[in-house]
């Protein structure tokens, strides 16, 4: 089964201050604030939601296929995806734009200060859900995950529209919709997908409980960072737990990396409690590297790991 994921693709300016942000910013000069941080360590990393999606649900032997605007400068990132066999079609680039950027200073407690260049993701809604279910493999499953605010209403209404289950998934996209907004996503969606902050901000803005959105979905899943994740499925709680990681290295991309392991789940029927399980470990998996993309284990010691961790093989 593939699966469209429809989102950003972007580079990632990755900067590592030697420091804490809590020890700079004073809370009360806040109003005034002007602050300057030496960053030592500085990478470029391949990112953005649906690269970072996509990279990790191909390593767990799924079918990815990216939907997302980019712009002149996409062309390397691009050369990547196709090396990984990740299928590039429905990635559209757009003259005179630059691909997504994001500018990431993550200090030594892993709190973290972006700035985002939207670039070529603006249009986001040229794109057609419609024109990939033809493809060649057609998806069966999607994932509208954070992009452009038209992108994301438009794909979410065109995978409604086509009887194709997808996951929303709000991420960085929050202070894009409103109340009746985040009530139509969940109206439309098959799964949505929030961390426990994001949650809190649904559930004001909708004015729903958990118990209410989890009613109009298959899953409301809610992650909770080292205390794992939440998972309200088939009138049940399930507690997934965190997998401790090797060692806390980059927290960017840890919930793409979620994701990944949460869309190979339902692509390959797996029960929820072992859906939940991976997609905590490849979190796990992630954190230990640098970069959203880094990660790359065989799937033999993914299995390895997992059975490790939870006393049984996922697959």
């Amino acid at each position: 089964m593939a699966s469209l994921i429809c989102g950003s693709v972007a580079y990632d300016t990755i900067m590592t201050f030697d420091g804490r942000f809590r020890e700079h910013i004073l809370p009360d000069q806040i109003h005034m604030l002007n602050v300057s941080f030496l960053v030592p360590g500085m990478r470029r990393e391949y990112g953005g939601c649906a690269g970072n999606i996509a990279y990790t649900l191909k390593m767990l032997g799924g079918e990815p296929v990216v939907m997302a605007t980019v712009g002149t400068d996409a062309e390397p990132y691009l050369q990547y995806l196709r090396g990984l066999n990740i299928d590039t079609t429905h990635i559209r680039v757009l003259p005179d734009t630059f691909t997504a950027q994001a500018m990431i200073t993550t200090d030594l407690d892993n709190n973290q200060i972006t700035a985002f260049h939207p670039g070529a993701m603006s249009q986001s809604q040229l794109s057609n859900v419609k024109d990939a279910l033809g493809g060649n493999p057609a998806p069966a499953l999607g994932i509208v995950a954070p992009d452009s605010r038209e992108g994301m209403l438009h794909h979410a209404r065109q995978f409604a529209e086509s009887g194709i289950p997808f996951i929303f998934d709000l991420g960085q996209a929050m202070p894009l919709f409103n109340g009746e907004d985040l009530r139509e996503f969940v109206e439309l969606a098959s799964y949505v997908t929030v961390n426990d902050y994001e949650a809190q901000v649904l559930l004001s803005r909708t004015a729903w409980t958990s118990a209410e959105v989890a009613a109009k979905v298959r899953a409301f899943i809610v992650t909770h960072g080292e205390r794992g994740a939440s998972i309200y499925a088939d009138g049940q709680q399930y507690a997934i737990p965190a997998v401790p990681a090797e060692r806390i290295v980059d927290p960017t991309g840890c919930g793409d990396a979620f994701r990944g392991g949460l869309l190979f789940g339902i692509e390959n029927g797996l029960d929820w409690e072992t859906t939940g399980r991976l997609a905590s470990l490849m979190g796990s998996i992630k954190i230990a590297q640098q970069g959203p993309q880094n990660h790359g284990l065989p799937l033999d010691e993914i299995g390895n790991r997992f059975q490790s961790a939870f006393g049984y093989r996922y697959a």
